[in-house]
């Protein structure tokens, strides 16, 4: 499916509002909403409320970017099944050519006459939930046209997307924060204190009623168990499907989330029971993926593991590799990065966080990148800039029989840097070309 807009990130909402005026207002129409904001877990929280409500017997629709091979996953919608499904290619030529004709030539960017068209979806079939995930920033995001969702979320804020939402922490969590409403309820992820004392600021200048990690709950693992503490109760549940520690803060936001979602929403019977088959069942491509079959794997020796992960910011840097120590505690064995990043990204940032983890860094272009990547050669130089062994190559398939030849023995094989990157892999081991972002 081709889209005739430029992929333009131009933050307003005075182009998305017109559309939707035109086009029937459909954001007033729709289920009841619940707003997801952040910079790092936006997608893995969401993941978590979706199998939970599902779990509950809920019907959910959900809308997320960017997608990761096809264009139909950021739109989801509420299935007969019970489980929510990327929009069907019937449907989504639909709803795209009816936006497309109502706009006519006024102008707008690709994000926000998406966002409208899935509006219009979600507004023309039943459900009981929509979780609706902020493209960028959240103040002036297209998705902020909602007046009054049920519940907000924000994850935890770092710094990235610095070019549109400010060089500081306290400007990004200003960005983030603006999705917060008055007599709205908020749960605010884990923050660094600067990002905190801005959240809190905005709540109350807005008259949002906060439930913030650390004082109104708290998680964490605890032999083997997922333990989530609130001022009410406390919850003994099974660890989150998703793998690293920076699962137990998503884990635990989301189930924050969900049981002040079963308040606001009692019809739901969002209870502990479905919380926790939510929280085991949630799935969430290229977020500490481990890639076992496939072309890819197959190009590898046997005891090589194969991980994929789309984290790009130097505090997805930080939780990778602390991941990874964890599973070279538990399993040893040498570790190897294949990076590939977007050139807007502080890539120094995100490498210097695998010194003295890392055996080897093989640095990738990024095929069809929306935006200019960094070039392989100048990637590795940062790599070894920041202390690490590294080289480049011409494309994955050749990264991964580098690594493969670098030392023998069996290895784990990390390839991250960019969701753009793990989409272009995701789409090598479907054998299809990714639709561009």
């Amino acid at each position: 499916m081709k889209l005739l807009h430029p992929q333009l990130i131009d933050l307003s909402l005075g182009r998305v509002e017109r559309l939707l005026d035109k086009l029937g207002s459909p954001h007033t129409k729709l289920p009841p909403v619940v707003h997801v904001a952040g910079t790092n877990g936006k997608g893995s929280v969401t993941a978590y409320l979706k199998a939970m409500l599902e779990a509950s017997g809920a019907r959910v629709h959900v809308y997320t970017s960017p997608h990761l091979v096809r264009f139909h996953e950021r739109i989801e919608l509420a299935g007969a099944s019970g489980k929510s499904l990327p929009i069907g290619e019937e449907t989504l030529v639909d709803i795209l050519t009816r936006t497309q004709a109502t706009n006519g030539s006024d102008d707008v960017t690709q994000f926000e006459i998406t966002t409208a068209a899935a509006f219009l979806a979600f507004a023309e079939q039943p459900a009981d939930v929509l979780l609706l995930e902020v493209g960028l920033g959240g103040r002036l995001d297209a998705t902020n046209v909602v007046d009054r969702p049920v519940l907000d979320v924000i994850t935890p804020v770092s710094l990235d997307h610095s070019e549109k939402l400010g060089a500081t922490l306290a400007k990004i969590a200003f960005e983030k924060a603006g999705i917060l409403r008055s007599g709205v309820p908020a749960i605010v992820s884990q923050q660094e204190p600067e990002a905190e004392d801005v959240i809190r600021s905005e709540a109350l200048r807005v008259g949002a009623p906060l439930i913030v990690w650390g004082e109104h709950f708290d998680a964490y693992e605890q032999r083997g168990r997922l333990v989530v503490q609130s001022e009410e109760l406390l919850l003994d549940l099974p660890l989150p499907s998703l793998i690293g520690r920076h699962q137990v803060v998503n884990a635990g936001t989301a189930v924050a989330a969900a049981l002040r979602l079963g308040q606001s929403l009692p019809q739901l019977g969002l209870g502990e029971r479905a919380i926790e088959q939510g929280l085991t069942a949630a799935r969430w491509p290229a977020r500490m993926q481990r890639l076992d079959a496939g072309p890819l794997p197959s190009l590898l020796r046997p005891g090589a593991e194969l991980w994929l992960d789309g984290g790009h910011n130097p505090a997805a840097g930080r939780a990778l590799a602390q991941t990874m120590a964890d599973l070279e505690e538990r399993s040893p064995k040498p570790l190897h990065l294949i990076v590939g990043m977007m050139g807007l990204k502080d890539a120094g940032g995100f490498l210097s966080a695998f010194r003295g983890l890392a055996s080897h860094v093989v640095t990738v272009p990024i095929p069809g990148a929306h935006e200019a990547p960094h070039a392989p050669e100048t990637l590795a130089e940062t790599a070894r800039e920041v202390g690490l062994k590294a080289e480049s190559a011409t494309d994955v398939a050749a990264a991964l029989k580098r690594t493969d030849a670098y030392e023998p023995g069996p290895k784990r094989i990390l390839i991250c840097g960019s969701l753009y990157l793990a989409g272009h892999v995701l789409g090598l081991q479907e054998g299809v070309e990714p639709q561009a972002n």
